[in-house]
């Protein structure tokens, strides 16, 4: 029986997971929903997605197509899978329109929803209770996975089909992908790494070197251990991709959005003007706040986290986020 991926958002990470599913040999069909009819159009015309990744073309298998979500959701049967590429701001609302689809459905997006706080699978739980759903994780950036190039995600989620749909749907001669029961730890690591990747890119910005750069990705880790076992994560699960892989990739590569914004803070700019010359979503700006307060609700210590919500809120600046964490008494090195 044929596979059929739907993926629902055609920004960079969606489209770059489309292509590279369009690749794959085997009885699949990939259709990849755009919101914008006009968007839609261009993309069929051109074969390329302009806005997010211009040099990139779309296979002649992948289908561009549009309109409601309710059309895509009629038509679902058990073998297919939905991955909704949209931000963590649009999950709500694209779950609750696939609550009644017998398909396995997948997000992509990192981060605790504002406002509530809640991580993804958490809102499922919420407005999608009976879908069999789970997330796609870890270190990788879409225009290296749209060109081809090697790359390994975590496929999460506590139903072994939607593992296996997964799976099924990504793995391949250029991308692994190694299934993982524990979503919560798949899901904080997704979401905590990018508002330490601020917090690094603002070391760098700042030129504080190379050993503050390591120090910094060290103890985030920890912050991000001792949050997620609050939760009731596996600790070995912030060892592999979605903890620390995605921590250092996020925290160092230069295709990282949320290490883009520190850089920029630390140049002086203002967090809409880095915000805005970014052009695409940073997911650490929106979420930083949520993860502190979770973290506070739930008596967990997250100095860098903290940190990095005052910079953004603008109560601090840049070199005094430095001083904060240098400022710390001593203690031992624990999680």
């Amino acid at each position: 029986m044929s596979q059929r991926i739907t993926f629902i958002g055609a920004g960079a990470w969606g489209t770059a997971l489309a292509i590279a599913a369009s690749r794959l040999d085997g009885e699949r069909r990939v259709r990849l929903h755009v919101r914008d009819a006009q968007q839609a159009q261009q993309m069929r015309s051109t074969r390329v997605n302009a806005r997010y990744l211009p040099d990139l073309p779309l296979p002649e298998v992948l289908q561009v197509v549009e309109g409601p979500l309710s059309s895509l959701a009629d038509g679902a049967a058990a073998h297919d899978l939905f991955v909704v590429a949209t931000p963590m701001a649009g999950l709500r609302q694209t779950l609750a329109a696939l609550a009644g689809v017998p398909s396995s459905v997948a997000w992509l997006c990192k981060g605790f929803e504002a406002g509530t706080g809640l991580m993804p699978h958490e809102v499922q739980a919420e407005v999608a209770p009976h879908l069999l759903a789970g997330a796609l994780s870890g270190p990788s950036f879409a225009q290296e996975v749209a060109a081809g190039q090697p790359a390994a995600l975590v496929a999460a989620s506590a139903h072994a089909s939607v593992r296996d749909a997964l799976v099924a749907a990504f793995h391949g001669p250029a991308l692994r992908v190694y299934a993982n029961e524990d979503i919560v730890g798949v899901e904080v690591g997704g979401a905590v790494k990018n508002v330490l990747a601020i917090a690094t890119g603002l070391c760098d910005g700042l030129s504080l070197g190379l050993n503050a750069r390591a120090a910094l990705i060290t103890r985030g880790l920890a912050e991000m251990t001792r949050l997620g076992l609050a939760l009731g994560a596996k600790a070995e699960t912030f060892m592999g991709l979605s903890g620390l892989g995605d921590l250092v990739l996020t925290a160092t590569g230069d295709l990282s959005r949320n290490r883009k914004v520190g850089l920029l803070l630390a140049q002086g700019l203002t967090l809409p003007q880095a915000v805005e010359s970014l052009g695409h979503v940073a997911e650490g700006v929106y979420s930083a706040r949520t993860v502190h307060q979770r973290a506070q609700a739930l008596g967990v210590d997250m100095p860098i986290t903290a940190a990095v919500v005052a910079l953004l809120d603008g109560r601090i600046q840049a070199a005094e986020a430095v001083q904060l964490l240098m400022g710390r008494g001593p203690r031992g090195e624990t999680v």
